[in-house]
């Protein structure tokens, strides 16, 4: 299954690499499984700070592997074989402490798009363009699609994207929030690298207070989101890594994290 996923970790970062280029890493079971399997690997990994997803070739993931269910007898038992790891992984990947960025290339479709919804930031090239497409092939969202698209763009928003399942270019995405950044096609790989390397040297607990504040705010009133905050804030000031802030703020010297 390794095969099928590129994984590599470099000064506390994880790039995970979808790897079916031939067929613009279109989900099927195996590759599935292999995602899941790295993204734990990843998220569990206390030498990992950021975790990167992309895709391996001119796309980064254009959707479900729609030969995996022509071919199926069952296709609605087919469906949970395929959904059920990916489903797994965008629960890690939530979860994780780690920020998660996605680098999005060309094609983003179907569940592609749908992980990029998912993940914390998303940073693209200028030949990207999302399509959730699911309505193109009488099926409904996954992968988190139909939870997270209401609330990065709101509900009316969601509704067209969702149920009108058209071509979404890059500059447009970006200017609804669906992407943090567009860069130029053949510099996406180095901007995502200083993307990730810049919260790599950010204060690792506090980088997953703030995700962790964030993600469960939607499930809050003002008054537990205010006490959360307040928890949050007290038990970050406790930490060396505050203490550490604080020393090289007033010595006018960049902090170094250790995430303690």
């Amino acid at each position: 299954m390794s095969e099928l996923v590129h994984t590599d970790v470099e000064e506390g970062v994880a790039h995970i690499r979808l790897n079916r280029p031939e067929v613009l890493n279109v989900l099927d079971v195996e590759l599935a499984r292999a995602f899941c399997e790295r993204v734990a690997l990843a998220a569990n990994d206390p030498s990992v700070r950021v975790i990167v997803m992309s895709g391996e070739g001119r796309s980064f993931c254009a959707g479900g592997d729609l030969a995996y269910f022509r071919g199926a007898q069952d296709r609605g038992q087919a469906a949970h074989r395929l959904i059920e790891p990916i489903h797994r992984a965008v629960m890690i990947l939530a979860s994780a402490r780690q920020p998660v960025i996605a680098s999005v290339q060309g094609v983003a479709a179907g569940a592609g798009a749908s992980l990029i919804f998912a993940a914390d930031l998303a940073i693209a090239a200028e030949d990207a363009g999302l399509n959730l497409a699911y309505v193109n092939v009488a099926a409904t969202p996954d992968c988190s699609a139909s939870w997270s698209l209401p609330r990065l763009v709101g509900l009316r928003k969601a509704m067209e994207i969702a149920l009108l399942g058209e071509r979404i270019e890059a500059s447009e995405a970006l200017r609804l929030g669906l992407f943090n950044r567009v860069v130029p096609t053949g510099a996406l790989e180095d901007e995502t690298r200083k993307l990730a390397q810049r919260l790599s040297r950010a204060a690792p607990l506090a980088l997953q207070g703030i995700k962790r504040l964030m993600r469960e705010s939607l499930n809050r009133t003002l008054q537990e989101q205010l006490a959360a905050e307040q928890l949050s804030f007290a038990s970050g000031a406790a930490t060396e890594d505050f203490h550490e802030a604080l020393e090289a703020f007033f010595a006018r010297r960049p902090p170094h994290f250790s995430g303690r």
